[in-house]
């Protein structure tokens, strides 16, 4: 019983490495028909070989890097940058990150994510700082970067010059606003001040006819003698005044009879 047991125990890691190597086996078929179809660019049958390949668990970084550059080749750029993310999570090897980060450079290019491109070109760099290729790719995305922040900063000072044109635009507008609101308000204070003087001249006129009135009412007045007020006299002055009244009366009677006495005196003739 103890040798069955030791026997087993002793070929177990015989059959794991058998299964193991017929894993990596079906892998690298799966690869070398993802290539056979990648080359004559059909990119649907490639992508499904390089899967099925990641699938056996052996040969992933292989097959996904190249289910990667498939679907860059497409222009899936997302999954392709999926696809390239998770070999560099796994890989060990410096060549491997190498070119996966190059890869990534050139797919964020694609898609003008060039700030993104120059960090990864830096990466594939620092894993092969020789590589020709990966140098020019870096300096071009720096050269593009540049480019492209400073089309941006033209851009953003067009845009201050168009807001301060549009706000020059509005202040002239606004002045021209206020200057004919301003041309309106003397208008009318002229023709409040025309009204005024208007009315000034009526007043004026009427007030010097007024005074000319009340000067030739003074005047009338002071022409006229003055009458006692009854209601201002002692009864002793009434009395006096009476009794001068009946003086004159009588002095004028006095005078009226003697021209009639005068005239009858002197009558010649007979009356018929």
């Amino acid at each position: 019983m103890m040798r069955k047991l030791l026997s087993i125990v002793f070929w177990f890691p015989l059959m794991v490495a058998a299964q193991d190597e017929m894993r990596i086996q079906q892998a690298e078929n799966y690869i070398f028909e993802g290539n056979e179809a990648f080359d004559a660019l059909n990119g649907v049958e490639a992508e499904k070989n390089y899967r099925r390949a990641a699938a056996t668990g052996t040969k992933t970084d292989i097959a996904r890097f190249n289910m990667g550059a498939t679907l860059q080749q497409d222009n899936f750029v997302d999954e392709a940058l999926r696809a390239y993310a998770d070999v560099t999570k796994t890989t060990k090897e410096r060549p491997n990150k190498h070119r996966t980060f190059h890869n990534i450079g050139n797919a964020l290019m694609q898609i003008k994510d060039y700030k993104g491109a120059v960090e990864a070109y830096k990466n594939a760099l620092r894993n092969n700082p020789n590589d020709d290729e990966t140098r020019y790719n870096y300096a071009l995305a720096k050269k593009m970067l540049e480019d492209e922040k400073q089309d941006q900063d033209q851009n953003d000072n067009q845009d201050n010059q168009d807001n301060q044109d549009q706000q020059n635009d509005q202040n002239q507008d606004q002045e021209g606003e206020n200057d004919k609101e301003q041309e309106g308000d003397n208008q009318q204070d002229k023709k409040d001040e025309s009204g005024d003087e208007g009315e000034n001249e009526k007043d004026e006129k009427e007030s010097d006819k007024n005074d000319e009135q009340d000067q030739q009412g003074n005047n009338e007045k002071e022409q006229q003698p003055p009458q006692a007020n009854p209601a201002q006299l002692s009864p002793q002055q009434v009395q006096n005044l009476l009794d001068a009244m009946n003086n004159e009366e009588k002095k004028v009677q006095d005078k009226v009879n003697a021209k009639k006495a005068k005239a009858v005196g002197t009558k010649s003739k007979k009356d018929w």
